[in-house]
């Protein structure tokens, strides 16, 4: 359990690190698509690989870095597996409800700090 925490903190500061110089890289708010639409490519494509959950890539590459870059890449990848399950309603349920609860969320943040304008 500690080695797959240390993978994951190891591949959470990489995965940071390159947000980052991504977001320094290109101008608003392009960098957020940019990270958003290459760490779905990339989970995508280790997903398709096969990776193994038990190994310490996963917990490198999909838990670490792509969670450092971005989480929109699981979110993707959750909402295909939901719906290569035969749950489209799950899916398209899963997608509006992430996105209108997490812009409510951010919405009650600003609320909530005065700093809506």
């Amino acid at each position: 359990m500690l080695a797959t925490l240390g993978y994951v903190a190891l591949g959470g500061a990489v995965g940071s690190v390159l947000r980052a110089l991504v977001g320094m890289s290109v101008a608003f708010p392009l960098g957020t698509l940019t990270v958003n639409v290459l760490g779905s490519f990339v989970i995508g494509l280790a997903w398709a690989a096969g990776i193994d959950r038990s190994g310490p890539l996963f917990p490198f590459l999909v838990l670490g870095l792509l969670g450092g870059f971005t989480t929109f890449s699981t979110f993707s990848l959750d909402t295909l597996r939901l719906m290569q399950d035969g749950q489209v309603a799950g899916a398209v349920a899963y997608v509006l409800g992430s996105v209108t609860l997490s812009l409510l969320a951010a919405l009650a943040g600003l609320i909530l700090m005065g700093r809506l304008s």
